[in-house]
């Protein structure tokens, strides 16, 4: 025999339950302050009997909007991105947002899936930090749709968007500026895609570093990779198979800094003794490898409360002037970054 389907609770059952109007029930299922706890109590105690389930679907049809936000970052499995997270879902949570996690893992045909999808989903915004060299033609055309986007950690180059990150320049700038100082002169930078804004700012305070000190950069000094844990042992073997000899090698990220420590050891070379390695991130872990990680700290989650605040007020005034929010880094001091006497 067939079972019937049973009738789903609605919003007026719940009230009639509890013996208050549907509008006093449709306000404690919006949180609104606006009603005494004694009610709240005997109103969700009636959903609970009754096995009411809130239709979001309906609201959000109602109310033109999803209470939920698209957030597309590279590589979750990046720490990084993990501090980046907490920023944005407990800025956005606050909010009364849910969060939508994709991961494009640096394929731009993957980014371009993950914006029609959230598009799909009706997201209210989106947060993306776009991969290496993106094209800027379907972040215009969210835009043309009204759709309010917040670039993080990296921008696309000639688009007018709200953007949050920090100052890569100063980063690479503070990181070369300690090595010449603590006497090194042939450093090298390893990691990230040449294609990033991030690497190509990166690289600009490296060679503004390195030349005010009077030294000019090679080409061979530079060696672009996957900005990973891999992508930092095959660039350091790709450096010293040219017969590059530095005594320092500044890295695109914490990541690849650790790549290099175990290149570096594979080469017979002790990463701290023998070739000072100075990171960009200041990931959990760059504080308990060994020797400990000298890093350029750029402050994840802070960037990604930013972004989430930022989005946020795009949301409610679409039409607002594009904002830019650049934060300063700090140049953190741990052992594997020795002076060269």
């Amino acid at each position: 025999m067939k079972q019937k389907n049973r009738a789903r609770v609605t919003l007026k059952d719940v009230a009639e339950h509890a013996g208050v109007s549907r509008a006093t029930a449709s306000l404690i299922v919006r949180n609104s302050p606006n009603v005494a706890e004694k009610t709240r109590k005997k109103v969700l105690a009636s959903m609970e009997e009754l096995g009411y389930v809130y239709d979001r679907i309906a609201a959000n049809l109602r109310s033109k909007r999803s209470s939920t936000i698209g957030v597309i970052f590279t590589d979750i499995a990046n720490t990084y991105f993990s501090d980046l997270l907490k920023g944005v879902s407990t800025t956005l949570e606050s909010e009364g947002y849910t969060v939508l996690l994709g991961t494009t893992f640096d394929s731009e045909e993957k980014q371009v899936h993950l914006l029609s999808t959230m598009l799909e989903h009706r997201v209210d915004g989106i947060i993306l930090c776009p991969v290496s060299g993106s094209s800027k033609e379907p972040i215009e055309k969210l835009k043309k749709l009204d759709l309010p986007i917040v670039h993080a950690v990296r921008e696309i180059a000639n688009l007018d968007c709200d953007y949050v990150g920090i100052d890569y320049s100063m980063g690479a700038k503070l990181a070369i500026n300690y090595l010449l100082k603590n006497g090194h002169q042939q450093i090298a930078f390893v990691g990230g895609r040449k294609e990033s804004t991030a690497w190509q700012q990166r690289v600009e305070g490296f060679k503004q570093a390195y030349q005010s000190a009077g030294f000019e950069v090679e080409d061979s000094m530079l060696v672009s990779t996957a900005p990973t844990r891999d992508g930092g042992a095959l660039g350091v073997k790709e450096l010293l198979s040219q017969g590059t000899k530095p005594t320092a090698i500044f890295c695109f990220n914490d990541l690849v800094a650790l790549g290099v420590m175990v290149g570096l050891r594979e080469s017979g070379l002790i990463p701290g003794k023998d070739v000072a390695v100075i990171g960009f991130d200041d990931i959990p872990e760059a504080g308990i490898t060994n020797p400990p990680l000298t890093t350029v700290s750029s402050f994840a989650s802070d960037i990604g409360a930013s972004a989430a605040a930022l989005l946020h007020k795009r949301i409610n005034d679409i039409d607002r002037p594009t904002e830019r929010i650049i934060l300063h880094p700090e140049l953190v001091v741990r052992e594997s970054a020795f002076e060269n006497s």
